[in-house]
């Protein structure tokens, strides 16, 4: 997957800003459908990043780099792969470089932010924080030109005076990087704040290389001329739109907006076919219904705890079973191709009780899970505790566990896409075999009801602790935040 640095042109583009949470693949491609020019994924940390291992993906035909709690971190295709530009959140050189190796031949173009404000970024000397020291500034972004085949960029917002705006990107431009981005708010400036148009004006006519504008969503742009018109405002060589995109990704075409219903069916399309977690889907289609989230389709979108619940959301159910048969069907036949790479579960499975079962979280109470059923049958008959071992798949990525209660194991013949799925699975194994109940709806026992919510080491004493979870307050208890991004850990229960 190589791309010739000299085929990325910064000149007159419409560009997708880097976007926290938004800016992941089907996002990236939906822009890139509605005639965006250049998209930029989301700001990835460089330890984060370098933890990454890159793994091509058959099934989906990406390319990503999965970390060592088996996230994906980054994803893309072919499909973007002269368009990307990847964005580092970085405040050290050398890690900067690292990362840059990591993924230059996967990628258009290597961007260092040095304009976010949020804390998460500015605590570790990242981001905006980065504009009170020009000397890192100048270290990081003449490592990346000198190290590698990639054009090099940066993303700023303005200082407090333009004098020392003008200073700082003069030096910017020394270091021979491509294009420069400038947000035109300065770093305590919030989108309620008008965008200087003449800030980043002077920046284009001081600068010989290519200056692209950002920061107009607020005030300038709403539509599809108004990119021109912010373009020309500013004099810039390029625009970069940020919230405006994430409202209706379909700004960028000629044409006009196409209608929301039918740009968030193509995104949900999208997020199936790559496979993207349903917690970072719901929360982009969250941004885009805005005001609408109170409408029946918001409050169902609301309500969804996975991807197929999103399809089914936005009636399309059937094409998520499809979807995913079909993704099945490819996983089994690179399988089938490459046998010697499937790896079972390293225990003897002879005496190991098996049944091809999944965990269906819809089929059981908010409140109680297989595992938390066994544990408590456990406690009850005063046995040990439940053992999980647990066995990840390299071909495909998926996960096998085996139960061990009472000296007897128990597994599901089924592979599944999370760790946690895995473990609840071979705990159904197990609850079945024994005739016990396991959680489903219907079916709970008022044993169960006195401690469902003591799991081993939590803190009982917690105000909330012995509260029922209500629907819809899944993201109130301190143990089940959904705000990471990663699957709710009430599936580890």
């Amino acid at each position: 997957m190589i791309v010739n640095s000299l085929s990325m042109c910064y000149h007159n583009k419409l560009i997708l800003a880097p976007m926290v949470r938004v800016g992941t693949l089907p996002m990236r491609l939906l822009a890139l459908d509605y005639g965006a020019d250049i998209v930029y994924c989301e700001e990835l940390i460089d330890l984060k990043m370098l933890q990454c291992k890159r793994v091509v993906n058959e099934a989906l035909s990406t390319v990503d780099f999965v970390a060592p709690d088996d996230r994906v971190v980054f994803r893309t295709c072919e499909r973007e792969q002269s368009r990307v530009v990847f964005q580092m959140g970085t405040s050290d050189a050398e890690r900067a470089l690292a990362v840059a190796r990591l993924v230059e031949n996967d990628v258009a173009g290597i961007d260092v932010n040095m304009g976010c404000p949020k804390e998460y970024s500015t605590k570790g000397g990242m981001g905006a924080a980065l504009l009170s020291d020009p000397d890192k500034i100048e270290k990081i972004l003449s490592t990346l030109v000198k190290g590698i085949q990639r054009p090099v960029t940066c993303k700023i917002r303005i200082l407090p005076s333009l004098e020392d705006t003008l200073s700082l990107v003069k030096r910017i431009e020394r270091t021979g990087i491509a294009a420069i981005a400038v947000h035109g708010r300065k770093r305590e400036e919030r989108p309620q704040h008008p965008v200087s148009c003449e800030a980043i004006k002077a920046v284009a006519e001081t600068l010989s290389i290519p200056v692209i504008a950002n920061g107009g969503s607020h005030d300038h742009i709403q539509g599809y001329l108004d990119i021109e018109d912010f373009r020309q405002a500013t004099a810039a060589s390029s625009v970069m739109v940020a919230r405006a995109a994430m409202w209706n990704p379909s700004i960028f075409l000629k044409e006009g907006p196409r209608p929301l219903e039918e740009v968030m069916q193509k995104y949900i399309r999208y997020a199936v076919q790559y496979d993207n977690h349903y917690t970072n889907t719901k929360y982009c289609l969250c941004q885009m219904l805005r005001e609408q989230l109170e409408s029946p389709q918001g409050r169902l979108l609301h309500a969804a705890q996975s991807s197929q619940e999103i399809c089914e959301a936005f009636g399309l159910g059937a094409f998520y079973e499809e979807t995913t048969r079909e993704l099945d069907a490819r996983r089994a036949k690179l399988l089938a191709r490459s046998p010697e790479e499937v790896e079972e579960p390293a225990e003897d499975t002879s005496g190991i009780t098996k049944m091809a079962v999944k965990f269906d979280r819809r089929a059981y109470s908010p409140q109680i899970t297989p595992k938390m059923c066994l544990l408590e049958w456990c406690r009850r008959e005063k046995l040990a505790q439940p053992v999980y071992e647990t066995v990840q798949r390299p071909l495909d990525r998926l996960f096998c566990s085996v139960v061990t209660v009472a000296e007897q194991k128990y597994q599901s013949t089924l592979w599944d896409k999370s760790k946690k799925l895995a473990e609840q699975a071979a705990a159904i194994v197990c609850l079945r075999s024994q005739g016990l109940p396991e959680g489903r709806l219907g079916e709970e026992g008022p044993s169960l009801h006195k401690r469902k919510w003591e799991a081993p080491d939590q803190d009982t004493g917690h105000p909330r602790a012995q509260e029922p979870v209500m629907p819809g307050e899944l993201c109130k208890k301190p143990f089940l935040a959904l705000a990471s991004g990663k699957e709710s850990p009430l599936e580890g229960w």
